[in-house]
């Protein structure tokens, strides 16, 4: 299974170019959609998730072993078949059990005979860890267990394309780890697509990704390949707060961290910026600055589309 992004584009009314010119190659596995808030993922999300239309371009789901093909803009209830999808933020009945819950959306989403109906959502709540607390009514659920539930109505139907949206944001570590390898198990034979502005999440997570801001895709490839075209090119330093600024107007700062009193800088150079610079391996959370700053240089051009990786 494969989803073929190409030229997407969405102007909305205010004049706000969500989608500037998308494409993407996004193989079977888990991908990592990284940017900041309004970098346009959750425009890509529902455009994929046929909530709303693209003005331009093209999206092809294909199947090439099952020999099918769906073209997400225009067959919407052929993509609603195969499509599971978490949206950042969702509603629930909080007075109905997570139980009689699930079982109303399998309904809706045709599983129409009851004894296969109750199958699966007896395996779903299992598999997300919510069977112990399956007659709780959702509106006592804690937002890790939310998450899960979530998790379990995208999962309804066997969906063979699965799109997340910031679905770790607000949970606890252990929550978080929970979710991710939830993610891991679902992610071995189907696409699912993670959205998420928390770079670890992607470095945890997916082995393939694409950095967006502003519309547009700045980076694509795995995470080796982003940290790779910056080696040998990150440095860091310890100074005062009151040194930072002059430090930005001298150097291609990436990031700021404060750290025991001081602010900890990673800059971007292929030399050594002074006396007081350091070399470090670059991360991922370095090659994600670089690319939202405008300073990735032949980090901005890997060469890899993540169907290649």
């Amino acid at each position: 299974m494969e989803l073929h992004i190409t030229s997407l584009s969405k102007t909305y009314a205010n004049g706000v170019r969500a989608l500037d010119d998308v494409s993407l190659s996004i193989p079977t596995g888990m991908f990592g959609l990284l940017g900041p808030n309004g970098a346009g993922k959750s425009t890509l999300m529902r455009t994929l998730a046929t909530l709303q239309d693209a003005d331009h371009g093209s999206a092809q789901l294909t199947d090439a072993a099952a020999g099918t093909h769906i073209n997400v803009l225009r067959d919407k209830d052929g993509v609603r078949k195969v499509l599971g999808y978490l949206p950042q933020d969702f509603g629930v009945y909080p007075k109905v059990s997570a139980e009689d819950m699930l079982d109303h959306l399998a309904r809706l989403k045709g599983l129409a005979d009851r004894g296969e109906r109750k199958l699966a959502v007896d395996t779903l709540l299992r598999q997300t860890n919510l069977w112990d607390v399956r007659r709780k009514a959702l509106g006592g659920f804690s937002g890790g267990m939310r998450q899960r539930f979530g998790i379990a109505q995208a999962l309804l139907g066997q969906p063979r394309l699965i799109i997340v949206d910031e679905p770790t944001a607000g949970l606890d570590p252990e929550e978080r780890t929970r979710f991710h390898n939830l993610l891991v198990e679902i992610g071995e034979e189907v696409i699912v697509l993670l959205s998420t502005h928390i770079v670890a999440d992607v470095s945890d997570l997916c082995p393939n990704l694409a950095i967006m801001n502003k519309g547009r895709v700045l980076v694509t490839g795995t995470p080796k390949q982003l940290t790779d075209a910056l080696a040998g090119r990150i440095w860091q330093t310890s100074v005062a707060r009151s040194e930072v600024a002059e430090l930005r107007e001298r150097h291609a700062v990436i990031s700021t961290r404060l750290y025991t009193g001081k602010t900890n800088l990673h800059v971007i150079a292929d030399a050594s910026p002074g006396p007081t610079f350091t070399p470090v391996e670059a991360s991922l959370e370095d090659a994600y600055f670089a690319a939202i700053g405008g300073h990735a240089g032949a980090a901005a051009d890997t060469g890899a589309t993540a169907a290649a990786a």
